[in-house]
């Protein structure tokens, strides 16, 4: 077979295939010639509002899928009947006239007078109707997403009724996802029934496997109509319910604690490096944060405006950027002011403090007071559910980004010669410097990796909070309180103490306030700090013991 024949075959395969699905859709969407369905739409527009939800019942049970658009065209009003001929159509207004279109057949019948065709009214009565055959009639879709969706439409109108349509439905399913649906919808029917005590407590059992606020509602709107026999087995539902809620609950509220000890972490770790190798207070620690979430503005502003194709590698390019920024200005820092303060803490923390000040308000001077918008890329947009846990996307990239962070950081400090000088410096400066570790430069690389990890925190939190000259501040008492709990300079004090205070914060939150939460937590650490002054894992070294 030579390579051109090979090709003209794969063509008319392919073009095989796409006329075979055309035919599909079109059958799909298309009334066959002489079902029953044809007869029953002309009689839409006889008789009172009553016949005519009978007639769309019928046109139910008829099963063609095809009805669908022309049922919602007929909640929306926008079916009408041609006087002369009785044809039900659809109409595209034409100048002073329309052209109507045969819903049945889908062939345009052309131009006619505004006057020649009438609208088929409709009242709440048959909007009731009409959303129950479409719910019936889609259950019957070969789009198994359109099945899914048919079903759970019809949670709310739900009844007995609806047990014969769903079983029949259910007989002709074989997909698993939209059969558990279709049950969970059955049992609803079911409990709005005169059923047996056998298939009610059945149905019961199949409301409290599916879980959630809503099946306590359902459960409760079964309640009030049941019998004296029936009352407690749907009591015993209601609280098994509500016991796995609050297990998940418990559960929320722990994702909610990681995240936020995540976003504790990315503020708080570059500090306690500071913090635990200089002694220094560190009061602009908080404006390096703010650095990092302007440093991603201004790279967003840039790629919106010339280059829009790679926002979603906005944050990617921000990332370096802001850890260079910061960095260069917390040596800067520490060159200009702070190596002139060593060993004078109140000074240190006056001038730092000045230094957030003067930084703030150059902010504000070149980027206004005002909040300013940084976007989140598509993938770190939306949530989605896991289990009885909503889990958004931002935030999950976040934990994932401070324990990459934690991890790179970690290696730094155990596995490169910065590190073991660091290391060196925090467990005795003198001894370090009669080494021959140049301590003054070891000050100065510290400083910018501590600055330039603020700054990567800053990107981070731009995705989660407003960027304002004040989002420093809104960090740095509680990036402190972290530091203090889980022993100065030690890397794993500041994780676990940075997850610790998360959870216990959105644990109070409920019950306190987030106020009153935060008042509480530092009451905390005040009292855990008299038994042990060093935090949870406190650093060893002769100076350090003495």
């Amino acid at each position: 077979m030579t390579v051109d024949r090979a090709i003209a075959r794969c063509v008319a395969g392919f073009a095989f295939l796409l006329m075979s699905l055309i035919a599909a859709f079109a059958q799909e969407e298309t009334i066959p010639p002489g079902s029953p369905a044809i007869d029953l739409l002309r009689q839409l527009p006889e008789g009172s509002f009553r016949d005519r939800g009978e007639v769309i019942r019928a046109l139910a049970d008829t099963g063609e899928v095809a009805l669908v658009p022309i049922l919602r065209a007929l909640e929306a009003g926008s079916l009408f009947v041609v006087t002369e001929t009785g044809q039900i159509v659809t109409t595209q207004a034409d100048g002073d006239g329309v052209i109507a279109t045969d819903v049945a057949t889908g062939e345009e019948i052309g131009a006619l007078a505004s006057s020649a065709v009438e609208q088929i009214r409709v009242n709440n009565l048959i909007r009731r109707e009409v959303r129950t055959a479409v719910s019936q009639l889609t259950l019957m879709s070969p789009n198994p997403a359109r099945r899914i969706a048919a079903a759970r439409d019809m949670y709310a109108s739900a009844n007995a009724d609806s047990v014969e349509t769903l079983d029949a439905a259910l007989a002709a399913e074989d997909d698993d996802a939209v059969r558990a649906v279709m049950e969970e919808v059955r049992a609803v029917a079911i409990l709005r029934s005169d059923a047996s005590p056998e298939e009610f407590e059945a149905a019961v059992s199949t409301i409290v496997a599916r879980g959630g606020s809503q099946s306590i509602g359902i459960l409760q709107g079964a309640l009030s109509t049941a019998s004296e026999e029936l009352q407690p087995t749907i009591q015993a539902g209601i609280a098994a319910i509500e016991r796995n809620l609050a297990l998940w609950n418990v559960a929320q509220n722990i994702w909610y604690g990681l995240s936020l000890g995540s976003v504790l972490l990315l503020a708080a770790i570059g500090l306690a490096i500071t913090f635990g190798v200089m002694g220094v207070i560190n009061m602009a620690h908080g404006e390096m944060v703010m650095l990092g979430a302007y440093t991603t503005f201004v790279v967003q502003q840039v790629i919106r405006t010339s280059y829009p194709e790679l926002f979603d590698w906005s944050l990617a390019i921000a990332l370096p950027l802001a850890f260079v920024v910061t960095g260069i200005v917390g040596i800067a820092i520490e060159r200009g002011v702070i190596r002139f303060l060593y060993g004078r803490p109140l000074e240190t923390l006056l001038a730092t403090w000045g230094i957030s000040l003067i930084l703030q308000q150059s902010i504000r001077t070149i980027f206004g007071a005002s909040n300013r918008e940084v976007g989140n890329p598509s993938w770190m947009s939306g949530a989605f559910q896991f289990g009885g846990l909503s889990i958004t996307n931002n935030r999950l990239w976040i934990i994932v980004f401070s324990l990459v962070v934690f991890a790179v950081l970690l290696f730094v400090m155990k596995k490169t010669a910065l590190g073991l000088q660091m290391r060196a410096v925090t467990q005795n400066r003198r001894m370090a410097s009669s080494m021959g570790i140049r301590t003054p430069f070891v000050d100065a690389m510290t400083f910018g990796l501590g600055s330039g990890i603020a700054g990567l925190a800053g990107v981070a939190l731009s995705q989660i909070s407003n960027v304002s000259p004040n989002l420093g501040q809104t960090y740095i008492i509680d990036s402190f309180m972290v530091v203090v709990f889980g022993g100065v300079g030690n890397l794993w004090g500041t994780l676990v103490g940075a997850m610790t205070l998360g959870v216990f914060n959105k644990f109070l939150e409920p019950y306190t306030g987030a106020v009153l939460a935060k008042v509480l937590v530092l009451v905390a650490i005040i009292l855990f700090i008299q038994k042990r002054p060093r935090g949870l894992f406190a650093l060893k070294g002769r100076a350090v013991e003495a």
